[in-house]
C-alpha cells in the first residue's frame, strides 16, 4: 500500500497576479506554487500559512479561501506515494517586490541544506506558465472564486 502524505498548496495573489517560483539549482523541478508537507497533528490551514511563509519569506499573508483537495499518485516522479493535497487562496497584503530569491531553511524533504527559490508574479489568468505536477489543479476554482472579489 502506498504511503499517503498530506500536502498544502498556496495560490498567493496580489493585484490580479499569482506568485510562482523556479528552482535555480534544479531547473528540472519546473515552475511551482508554494507548497509543502503538513506536520503531524497540524491543521492544513495552519500548514499552508507556515509553508507559504517559509518558502517565500512573505509575512503579511491572509488566508482567503479553501479551494479544494486532490489525491495524486506521484508514480510519474518515481515515488511510491499518494499526495493528499489541500489547495488554498492566500492574499499578500503588502507591497511585494516584483521578483526575489528566498532560501527555504527547513526543506520538507528532510535535507539540511537551504534550498534557493526564485519568486516572481504572473498575471492571472493569461500569464500563468505551465506548472509542474498538477500544481495548477485548482486554478479554475481560484479564478472562479477570485472573479467575485473586488481585488484579489
Amino acid at each position: 500500500m502506498r504511503k499517503v502524505i498530506n500536502k498544502v498548496f498556496a495560490y498567493v495573489t496580489h493585484a490580479g497576479r499569482l506568485l510562482v517560483f523556479s528552482h535555480p539549482d534544479h531547473p528540472e523541478a519546473g515552475i511551482q506554487v508554494p507548497a509543502g508537507t503538513v506536520k503531524e497533528g497540524e491543521q492544513p490551514e495552519t500548514a499552508v500559512l507556515r509553508e507559504a511563509f517559509e518558502e517565500t519569506g512573505l509575512d503579511n499573508l491572509e488566508l482567503v479561501a479553501f479551494l479544494g483537495e486532490q489525491r495524486r499518485s506521484m508514480a510519474d516522479f518515481g515515488l511510491d506515494q499518494i499526495h493528499h493535497r489541500y489547495f488554498y487562496h492566500l492574499r499578500y497584503n503588502g507591497r511585494p517586490p516584483e521578483s526575489w530569491r528566498h532560501y527555504e531553511t527547513e526543506p520538507s524533504d528532510g535535507g539540511s541544506e537551504p534550498i534557493a527559490f526564485d519568486f516572481f508574479w504572473v498575471r492571472l489568468p493569461e500569464g500563468v506558465p505551465a506548472l509542474i505536477a498538477d500544481h495548477n489543479a485548482m486554478l479554475p476554482r481560484l479564478l472562479d472564486y477570485s472573479g467575485r472579489l473586488p481585488a484579489f
